[in-house]
């Protein structure tokens, strides 16, 4: 299965996130969030201060996450090129430990966005539970589980509902 793409934007500022079929999670670029909170456009003044703040977290023993990892995704100068990205948990760690105090917005916009695929699930999760729907799901069965994952995910994940086969990490 192909990789999925998302763009969101803070502050009219794209951040790009990427589904990762292989450890079925989230993984979001580095460049775009250090250019996010520094409110910079330029690349290559993002790419030396991500250089700079990774040996200072380094330094420091931050850990961000699962670290970084690198997957394609499409560079300025629009081919696809290796780029550190790094899961939820590691955003969230970079954010905190961020010099400035756009870093708080971020968090709170990345965390609580209605935006985001947890903002999205948790208002389908609010329909559900208003809805009438709800009492026809069979309790207890993993019918009635997987009913409730596709209502949830449905349309934000290909394999909402479905059991799956491969072994899936937490984080």
């Amino acid at each position: 299965m192909k990789d999925k793409i998302s763009i969101r934007f803070f502050d009219d500022r794209e951040v790009r996130a990427v589904w990762n079929d292989t450890d079925s999670r989230w993984w979001f670029s580095v460049l775009d969030i250090v250019g996010v909170l520094n409110d910079q456009d330029n690349y290559e003044k993002n790419r030396n201060y991500w250089k700079y703040l990774k040996a200072k977290l380094k330094k420091a023993d931050v850990e961000l996450g699962s670290g970084t990892t690198q997957l394609k995704l499409t560079a300025p100068d629009d081919k696809k090129r290796l780029s550190d990205v790094i899961d939820s948990n590691g955003v969230i760690i970079l954010a905190k430990n961020f010099p400035n105090t756009r870093a708080n917005r971020f968090i709170e916009w990345f965390i609580y966005s209605p935006e985001t695929i947890d903002g999205k699930s948790k208002s389908k999760a609010y329909a559900l539970f208003e809805s009438s729907f709800i009492n026809s799901i069979e309790v207890g069965t993993i019918k009635g589980l997987q009913q409730i994952r596709s209502y949830l995910f449905g349309g934000l994940y290909d394999f909402a509902g479905l059991i799956r086969t491969i072994n899936t990490k937490s984080y």
